[in-house]
């Protein structure tokens, strides 16, 4: 008796064992079923920074209708100063919208600022990472920027909630950082300037797994600032190197200012 009921436990824990093994493959499998096609070039998404003005990323627009692709303006509620998930939930609305009008199978992210950390939010948090196939950040304060904690300590009043959640040690930030700065499904670039006053420290602009590059690197005399950084020439050549149909890759042939 006691034998057949030992059998019986050692037979129900390896089956307990292989149901958790199976429902992990099957977890996997599942959000591999239909990786994101990194060849297919389909329409952008163009995502404004703090305080929402889409004029600021005129030329990356330009440079993107130049190189034959569909563009579409994500307009921020409340300016961009509003709750940075309901940010990334609206965005996520404008995509699966583009999807459908332009039957294309994924689509390609480019944020400025904190435009790209709505962008990351949507792709980790709200199912971005199953049709975003490029996620171009242009200097995003991807860790936080000290600026937005000093202003939260000085200026309360003059911090709204997406200037709370840029601070470094914001729940947000604690949030979408945490496990894989990178999840599967797009691929990562990132643009920063190392005399960005705006973003600090320069590093914060940097994700693991991601191609990060920063002007300097190109055009090593660039004091390309913060409200710079979208016209910069570095900047406008990754529209096409970064955002082309073959790999990610820093552009070449680039006239510095």
């Amino acid at each position: 008796m006691h034998s057949r009921r030992r059998t019986l436990l050692t037979a129900v824990l390896v089956m307990a064992v292989a149901a958790v093994v199976v429902g992990g493959v099957l977890v996997v499998a599942d959000r591999n079923k239909t990786p994101v096609a990194q060849d297919d070039r389909g329409p952008v998404l163009v995502v404004p920074g703090y305080g929402g003005r889409m004029e600021s990323l005129s030329l990356v627009i330009s440079a993107l209708k130049a190189d034959g692709r569909d563009v579409v303006e994500v307009a921020p509620k409340a300016q961009g100063t509003g709750d940075m998930r309901g940010q990334a939930a609206n965005l996520g609305r404008v995509a699966r919208k583009t999807l459908r009008r332009t039957h294309a199978p994924s689509l390609d992210v480019v944020g400025y600022s904190e435009g790209g950390i709505v962008a990351r939010l949507w792709v980790k948090k709200y199912g971005g990472d199953r049709i975003a196939r490029r996620v171009l950040t242009i200097g995003s304060p991807h860790h936080g920027t000290e600026l937005a904690a000093r202003a939260q300590v000085e200026h309360p009043d003059r911090c709204p909630k997406a200037c709370q959640q840029l601070a470094p040690d914001s729940d947000l930030m604690k949030d979408l950082n945490e496990g894989d700065e990178t999840p599967s499904g797009p691929r990562f670039i990132t643009v920063s300037s190392t005399t960005d006053a705006a973003v600090t420290p320069i590093g914060t602009a940097e994700l693991t797994g991601a191609l990060n590059l920063t002007v300097q690197e190109l055009c090593p005399d660039a004091l390309t600032q913060h409200t710079q950084l979208t016209s910069d020439p570095v900047v406008l050549a990754l529209i096409t190197s970064a955002l082309g149909s073959g790999p990610p890759a820093k552009p070449t042939g680039v006239t510095c200012a």
